[in-house]
């Protein structure tokens, strides 16, 4: 079965400011996400900031408040990020995917991951966004962001915590999803966030550099 033709490009103003994307993004229809979505969450934080973080896509919390990493995922990075000496206020923090895909069971709604054709579709947000900021250096939160920023081969197993080049930024380097550490068995999770504070304190040399 093709994909659906889908894309956010009609709705991207032609001024690129934070703003006026933030404005329109908000009526976003580029793909079939915002139907059951509750709103479009878009990126936050200074707009010409050195950092930007890119996750896979708004959780629960976050389509519910409207702002990106303020659920159980949200309160890792920026633990992450304070234990790396990352100041989050100073980084821009988005999502590949600005609507929720979520599957209902029950009164709960579960995360489901965005289909190739839905985060193609949202890819025009993310160029816009980045154009407006130029980052310094651009982390990739897990493999959906990995690919968004670096090609659909691109594997985070071989090439975490590398500094590669994308057409979107000059400097991109993937790490692991906060999200990701809180799925592994609790005996497993220090260690693993120390991992990912080992590759966030990676990201703030280069800043450095």
């Amino acid at each position: 079965m093709k994909a659906p033709q889908m894309s956010a490009a009609p709705f991207v103003p032609e001024h690129l400011s934070m703003r006026a994307l933030r404005e329109a993004a908000a009526g976003c229809q580029g793909c079939d996400l915002y139907e059951h979505a509750t709103q479009t969450v878009f990126g936050e934080g200074p707009a010409h900031a050195k950092l930007v973080l890119v996750g896979e896509q708004p959780g629960d919390s976050e389509d519910l408040q409207g702002h990106p990493f303020v659920g159980p995922a949200g309160r890792v990075l920026r633990e992450g990020m304070a234990a790396a000496g990352i100041d989050p206020a100073a980084a821009y923090i988005t999502n590949a995917v600005k609507h929720f895909k979520f599957v209902q069971r029950g009164k709960r709604r579960i995360h489901a991951t965005p289909k190739v054709y839905e985060i193609r579709a949202c890819r025009p947000w993310l160029e816009a966004e980045l154009e407006v900021v130029r980052p310094s250096l651009v982390v990739a939160l897990g493999a959906t962001a990995a690919q968004t920023l670096l090609g659909p081969t691109f594997r985070l197993t071989q090439h975490r915590g590398e500094v590669l080049r994308s057409e979107l930024a000059d400097r991109v380097m993937a790490t692991l999803h906060p999200s990701a550490i809180l799925r592994v068995p609790t005996e497993d999770r220090d260690e693993t966030m120390r991992g990912f504070i080992a590759d966030l304190r990676a990201a703030a040399k280069e800043l450095a550099v």
